[in-house]
């Protein structure tokens, strides 16, 4: 694992803001090794294996903030695996409060790059992707940074499912553009939708509702692996 990071472009900002809570610090040494996504060393990972019950579908979201989608998701799913991928420490200790509260079997956690899990997953077992709210990257220089890539697309577009869905929003203009033109130049996404009306089962994030409240209003885009 340490060679894909020597060599991956850094796609996040810092690993830890605030001192944990209490009871945050003792789920992440009680609760975080049960849902953790141990990666194998060598060979893939079978992410319907990670739950005691074999769920009927897997999703994934990366970059989870808070939680709060994906723990909505997971609830509101329970036959529905479900993966999130976060490297910011307070995120992790987040979700690891909501699922404890709600008694949520079916979340796995890696609390780290999420390129090292897509490339242990086999082709074609995701049914949707999250990607929500990404930090922006504003600069220029860092626009590459910006986990909707070529190369990212390129590892969703192995592991998605046919049919499945690929869910991108952004509050920042110039990201939402971006992410137009960089899934709809890749041949295995189509545009299922690209507006101001949030998925039917959206949940708003921390995230979101502090750009509402800044007057940036959100752009949701849904696309299709053919």
């Amino acid at each position: 694992m340490s060679e894909v990071l020597k060599i991956a472009k850094r796609l996040f900002g810092r690993r830890k803001g605030r001192p944990l809570r209490t009871g945050q610090s003792a789920l992440m040494e009680t609760l975080l090794p049960k849902v953790r996504i141990e990666l194998p060393e060598e060979g893939g990972l079978d992410p319907f294996g990670l739950f005691a019950t074999v769920p009927e579908a897997v999703r994934l979201e990366i970059g989870f903030g808070g939680g709060e989608h994906l723990a909505a998701q997971a609830a509101a799913n329970p036959s529905v695996g479900f993966m999130g991928c976060e490297p910011f420490v307070n995120g992790v200790a987040k979700l690891l409060t909501q699922i404890e509260a709600q008694k949520l079997m079916n979340v796995r956690i890696l609390p780290d790059d999420a390129r090292l899990l897509l490339d242990t997953l086999p082709d074609g077992c995701l049914e949707t992707c999250f990607v929500l709210f990404a930090d922006p990257w504003p600069k220029k220089r860092h626009a590459e940074r910006r986990f909707i890539g070529k190369e990212n697309l390129d590892r969703l577009a192995r592991v998605m499912q046919k049919d499945g869905q690929l869910r991108l929003a952004t509050d920042v203009v110039g990201l939402a553009q971006w992410m137009r033109e960089q899934v709809t130049a890749h041949p295995a996404f189509a545009c299922l939708y690209d507006g101001p009306q949030a998925p039917a089962d959206w949940v708003p994030t921390r995230y979101e509702q502090k750009g509402k409240a800044a007057g940036r209003e959100p752009d949701y885009l849904i696309y299709k692996k053919i």
